[in-house]
Order: structure tokens, then C-alpha cells, then sequence
């Protein structure tokens, strides 16, 4: 039987693989790097390599990291590195099994989300929709500033996930429709409302696409998609809106690290708790399977109680 290649080849051709197809920058690679070099060394350690180690072998380098002193984030790292490496053997018939895939890595304390406030929020659609309604903007420029004011309103009106926002169908947005319907993770779907901004929103800006299909070069005509565009996918990338967002906020007076289409998503969720929604609908409008998911933002629901106590208990300090 012929010999499997070493582990330095495997890794590179990891690497080769997350650059090539992920677009992973120079910094992820050299992260990834280090971190597999790391755990050949200890399968070198006890004679075995990327191709023969048994899930037991994973979780005695575990446990070795956490001998040598490494935080949980750490270790929670390391653990995410075998997993793909694993599962890329896997689809490269390099291995016939995944012995990374039932591991449990350390628990980890959830952080809080970063939060806009409804001031920021308010400021970004401001400055959004000044750019779309801007006289000497040109054709092309006045509508891509449409689309972003569009986008905005929608995400900030649904808390819909980025990849269900840019993947929306035209049917999306119907004349009148006060729902629409999501296709979630899992291929689930769900009813979100809309609210009037959003739908005004929606409207101005497929009239202001059903004008440019006069012009021939933009081919839009036969886009099925709400927001589309002319890569493989059909629609606007994530990316390509993460970027107008953040250019957004600099234009708003806005720390444009701060911002980011999940951020806004958070501040959905937020600003509903805030104002007193039920967590359980917001799990449900969020798409959220298990409420714990969701429990991250109930930091705002206990900073409104406080508020609510401090300023209705008839013995609270005036």
C-alpha cells in the first residue's frame, strides 16, 4: 500500500485549499499554520500523523494543551483547525473517516453582541437615504445608493441574517405585502413582518430598477433576485454589502469597526427587548432553533428591569 503523504504535505495542501476556495488572508493561513504544525508535532510525539490518528489521539493533544496552560479560546482554536483539516481529508478521499467529528471542545462564555443605538441606527438611515435622493448623483450611482437605503431598512426592519437579506427573491417585495417569507438555516422558513418604511423602501427602489431595464447593459431584466448582481451567485455578496455598510457609517460619523451587517441584526433584537417584546418572539423572528441561542440579549432585558424598577418602585431613590 502506498505511504500516505506526510503531514507537511497535508497541510499545505490545506492551506492551498482555504486560499484557494475560501479566500483566506495571509494572516488566517499562518494562524492555521502554527496551529497544525503544533499538533503534528505531537502526533510525531506518539507515532502517528494527520492520516492515522483515532479520535482518542485528538483528545489526548487536548488534553496535552491544557496541560501546557492554554485558555479555553485557545484550545477552542486548536480544535477548530483538526476539524477542518479533517473534514477536507475527508473530502479529498484522504481519509475514509472523520475522527474529529463527535470532539466537544471547551465551553466557552459568550460575549455580548456589539449594539448600535437607536440614534446610530437612526443616523446611518438618514445619511443613507440623503445619498439616494442626492440630485447630482448619476443614474448608476443614485441606484446602488437606493439599493444600500433598501437593504437598510429591510435588515433593520426584519433582523433578517445577511445571507437571507442579499438572497431575497423580487417576490420579496410584492405591492402591499405586510410579510414576507424567509428561507432560513436548515432550509426552514419563516414569516417576518415588514414595516411601512421598509416596504416604501423596497418600492422606491424596484421602480428605480424597473427604469434602468431600459438600459440593456445593466441586465437586470432577467434577474429573479431582489438585489441582484452579476456574479455566480445572482445577488449582491455579502461582502459587497458589508463593505457599503461600513463606508455608510464613516459617512454617518460612525466608527465603521463597529458596524457590520450582523451588528445591525443585534440591534434589531436589542432595540425589540428594549421596548418590551417577549424573547420568544424575537427568537422566532430572528430564526433562532433553541432559545439559548437568543439569551444573549437578555442583558438588555435585565438592564430595562433595572430601569423599570429604579424608576416606578415607590421606594427607589429620586
Amino acid at each position: 500500500m502506498r505511504n500516505p503523504p506526510s503531514d507537511a504535505k497535508l497541510t499545505g495542501l490545506f492551506l492551498d485549499m482555504l486560499a484557494a476556495e475560501q479566500g483566506a488572508g495571509p494572516n488566517t493561513l499562518d494562524a492555521y499554520r502554527r496551529d497544525l504544525t503544533d499538533f503534528s508535532e505531537f502526533l510525531g510525539r506518539v507515532g502517528r500523523s494527520f492520516a492515522d490518528a483515532e479520535t482518542q489521539t485528538l483528545r489526548d493533544y487536548l488534553a496535552d494543551l491544557d496541560s501546557r496552560g492554554f485558555k479555553s479560546t485557545s484550545v477552542a482554536r486548536r480544535l477548530s483547525a483538526m476539524r477542518h483539516l479533517y473534514r477536507f481529508l475527508l473530502n479529498e478521499r484522504i481519509r475514509a473517516e472523520d475522527p474529529a467529528a463527535i470532539l466537544s471542545g471547551p465551553k466557552r462564555g459568550r460575549g455580548l453582541p456589539k449594539v448600535l443605538s437607536i440614534s446610530d441606527v437612526d443616523r446611518m438611515l438618514r445619511r443613507a437615504k440623503e445619498l439616494s435622493e442626492a440630485e447630482d448623483a448619476s443614474p448608476a450611482k443614485r441606484l446602488r445608493a437606493l439599493r444600500l437605503y433598501c437593504l437598510l431598512e429591510v435588515l433593520y426592519a426584519t433582523g433578517l441574517r445577511v445571507s437571507e437579506l442579499v438572497a431575497l427573491p423580487r417576490s420579496a417585495a410584492k405591492r402591499d405585502a405586510r410579510m414576507i417569507v424567509v428561507r432560513g438555516k436548515g432550509n426552514k422558513e419563516r414569516l417576518v413582518p415588514l414595516n411601512e418604511a421598509s416596504r416604501r423602501a423596497m418600492a422606491d427602489y424596484l421602480a428605480a430598477t424597473d427604469a434602468a431595464k431600459a438600459d440593456k447593459k445593466n441586465g437586470l431584466a432577467a434577474s429573479k433576485w431582489l438585489f441582484p448582481s452579476f456574479g455566480e451567485s445572482g445577488h449582491l455578496t455579502r461582502q459587497h454589502f458589508g463593505r457599503d455598510l461600513k463606508e455608510l457609517a464613516i459617512a454617518s460619523g460612525l466608527q465603521a469597526r463597529l458596524v457590520s451587517p450582523h451588528v445591525l441584526r443585534h440591534a434589531f433584537a436589542s432595540h425589540l427587548l428594549h421596548n418590551g417584546a417577549d424573547l420568544r418572539i424575537v427568537q422566532t423572528l430572528l430564526g433562532h432553533t433553541d432559545i439559548s441561542t437568543t439569551q444573549i440579549y437578555t442583558h438588555v432585558v435585565e438592564e430595562r428591569l433595572k430601569s423599570l424598577v429604579r424608576d416606578l418602585h415607590p421606594l427607589a431613590e429620586k
